[in-house]
This record gives C-alpha cells, structure tokens and sequence, in this order.
C-alpha cells in the first residue's frame, strides 16, 4: 500500500503533521479521525518513525524512502556503501544479490553504476524498487539521466549475476521477518550460504562479500581481501573482495570514518548529502606482527576496533613509534603524542593503586565524580565497579584498568 499513490499521500500527511510539530501518537490521532483504516494508519506511522531513525544512515533524503525495522537495522550506512561502490570503479553494472531496502543499490547508482537488485522478500524488494526509483529520479534531475536498473523478486541462488560483471552480496546473518529478529548464531545458516557468495564473487571481474566484523578468521578465503571498517570509533562490518576488487599486495586493511557525514547531517551539522567522507586505512600483506613490550610511556594510545580486528596493531605502533603494554593487550605506550585517526590517544596524568579499596580513596581525594572507565585484560564489570567507587566529587576523568609487566595498573588519564 505504501508504494502506492495513496501511500505517498498518507506519507506525506504525516511528514506535515511531524514537521509541525506533532508526536506520533497525534499524528495517529489526526488520521484516524480523517478515516484512514487501521492497518494502513500502523503501517504509515511505522515507517514515518523509522524514516527519522534511518536520516542518520542515509542523510536527508531517508524521508523519502521506505523501510522495514528489521531493513534498517541491517542496512549500510550511507557512508559505507560509497565505500563499496568505489570498489567496482572499471565495472559496467553490479548484480546486488540480496539487496535488502537497497543501500548498496543506491550507492552504485550514484557511482554511476548499473544495477540489477536481486530480494527474496516482497515487502522488502517493493521497498528497495521504490528506494532505487527515488535515487534515480534524484539523479535524472541532477545528470539528465541515470544508470540502468531494476529490482527482481526472486533467489539470488536461482536468478545469478545476469550480465552484470561485478557481485555484492549481504547474506542474511539474522532471522527472516521485517521486525525483531535475532541474530544467526553460525555462519553455517547465512543466507545464500558463505559457499554461494565467494563462489559468485569469484564468478565475474569484480566481487565483494559484507560480513559482519567478527566472522570466524578462518573462514577468510586466501585469495579475498579482508577488511575492516569503522564508523565513529564503531566497527560495523568487514568486507571480502574478490578479483579486480581486491588490491594487489593487500589482504589486510582497516578503513576508519570520523564524523560520518550522514550523521553530521542528520544532527543538524553542516554536512549534506553528496558530500564526501574522508576515509582513512591502514594496510598490509598480512597480518601484522605486534610489537614488543615496553615500559608505560607518557601516553597511552588505544587502537580502532578496525585496526586491532585486522591485526594491523603492530603496523599502529610502528607509525607512532610505540609499544605493547603487555603481550596479547591491545593498548600501546609512547613518550610522544602523535595524533592518528586509528585510535585515541590518552595522556597518562598519574598512575593510581589498582586494589579497589584504596582505587576508591584516591579517587575521592582528587574530587573525581564522573568516570570513564576503559579496560583491557582485567576482569572488570566497569559499570559494577563505578557503582562501588560511589564517587561524588565535580571533577571528571578517564580511568584505565590493565596489565603491564605482569602487573594490574589503573592509570588516570585524559583524552588527547
């Protein structure tokens, strides 16, 4: 009902009525006493709330678009899928096998990039051909025309790439349903299997794989490019790329945003839709070997969730000219502090008693009330312990519980 004629209009009648300032429930209220059936009064006031959840991953034009809960959840950011898409730069059309609402079909659009979207379910590929229509018209507008492209209801095992000579598939990594699912526990239930989708990666010129970040490493095929990538200090996925896809000499990367755009500009900041985000990456051949050890430095440097699931930490600290706290702890030490967007950097102020009972007094004598507590290699509940220390002072500080020289440490420091 909602891509119809009809649909946009309710759509439409809500966006006024929130724009002027309603909450949903008056929203409800005001349709029902216009006569709009309760099914299509659940279904509109549905994706009017998820179309305000979905500006902060897709930017202005989400109030346009349609959306299930359980889509939105699992689709791309905007952001990311213009990642992706750089990927097929050379390709002519890319088949988006399990395209979901279309967040990689857009982004492909966008580079100028064919599209043949493949979705198994109805509700959700009507959603994506109306998403995919919206993009294109905004295009036309915008270049006189767009790209070729169509969403098709069907089995992405049945129906294949077509013509197309790239492949992007998002395999299913959560249970069917538009709303409340929960996720796979194995990879041996994603949909298509992991089978099918290197397999069809494999098959044409330019192929890609998402996955979510902490797949098992061992299934990382040899010939695919893994990497990781994170958005706002979040790691949100890990990619697979195959053939022209994968750069030559790098199986290991991690890809770091700060300050996506499409959440600058869905809080009001002076970021639009269209403008570029600035990536930044780390790569290597392989798995990079940590670094040695070292006695704790002036500064303490935590690694991007990306860098450290890459196993790229060893590459950080040879940039920084840095060290491990301890054997296996994902921190570094250095006696300089060099700003890096792959992780945050903390000046050490004093190092604290690590025994939680005089951790308490010491913290009461510095007037700290407010605690950010970050740890590595301790067994620390640090939202239990921060109820313990009952702290009540006005100052505010960054405690960080870990290792070093086989020792615990508990380190008061401030952010870089």
């Amino acid at each position: 009902m909602l891509t119809s004629r009809r649909g946009a209009e309710l759509l439409a009648s809500a966006a006024a009525l929130r724009e002027a300032g309603d909450s949903l429930d008056s929203v409800g209220r005001h349709l029902r006493r216009d006569g709009v059936a309760p099914d299509e009064l659940a279904a509109a006031l549905t994706v009017t709330g998820l179309r305000e959840k979905a500006a902060a991953k897709f930017g202005p034009r989400a109030g346009e678009m349609l959306f299930t809960q359980a889509g939105l959840e699992q689709a791309s950011r905007c952001s990311v899928a213009e990642l992706h898409a750089r990927r097929f730069h050379g390709a002519t059309a890319v088949a988006d096998l399990g395209c979901g609402l279309g967040a990689e079909s857009l982004a492909f659009l966008r580079a100028g990039l064919g599209v043949r979207a493949v979705e198994l379910d109805p509700l959700t590929a009507d959603f994506a051909a109306h998403n995919v229509s919206v993009e294109a018209a905004w295009i036309e507008a915008c270049h006189g025309s767009a790209p070729p492209h169509e969403v098709i209801i069907g089995d992405a095992t049945e129906l294949g790439a077509g013509a197309a000579d790239a492949v992007f598939l998002d395999p299913a990594r959560r249970t069917a349903g538009h709303r409340d699912t929960r996720r796979l526990a194995s990879s041996d239930d994603y949909s298509p299997s992991l089978t099918f989708a290197f397999d069809a990666a494999r098959s044409v010129r330019f192929g890609g794989v998402k996955l979510g970040p902490g797949l098992d490493r061992e299934l990382i095929p040899d010939d695919a490019e893994a990497q990781w990538v994170s958005v706002d200090g979040q790691v949100v996925e890990m990619g697979l790329w195959f053939g022209d896809a994968a750069r030559q000499g790098i199986r290991r990367s991690a890809a770091v945003l700060r300050g996506d755009p499409g959440r600058a500009a869905a809080a009001g900041g002076a970021a639009v839709t269209g403008s570029t985000p600035v990536w930044h990456e780390l790569s290597a051949a392989a798995d990079f070997p940590d670094a040695d050890t070292r006695e704790l430095g002036e500064y303490l440097i935590e690694p991007d969730g990306a860098v450290i699931r890459a196993r790229l930490i060893g590459k950080l600290a040879a940039e920084l000219d840095a060290g491990m706290i301890h054997d296996g702890i994902a921190y570094l030490t250095a006696d300089n502090a060099t700003a890096t967007p792959f992780g945050q950097v903390f000046r050490i102020l004093e190092e604290l008693p690590a025994r939680e009972k005089d951790l308490k007094r010491a913290l009461a004598a510095r007037g700290i009330g407010r605690l950010e507590i970050k740890k590595r290699g301790v067994d620390v509940d640090p939202a239990a312990l921060r109820t313990r220390l009952r702290l009540t002072g006005s100052g505010a500080a960054t405690l960080i519980l870990s290792r070093s020289a086989n020792r615990h440490i508990a380190l008061l420091a401030e952010r870089c």
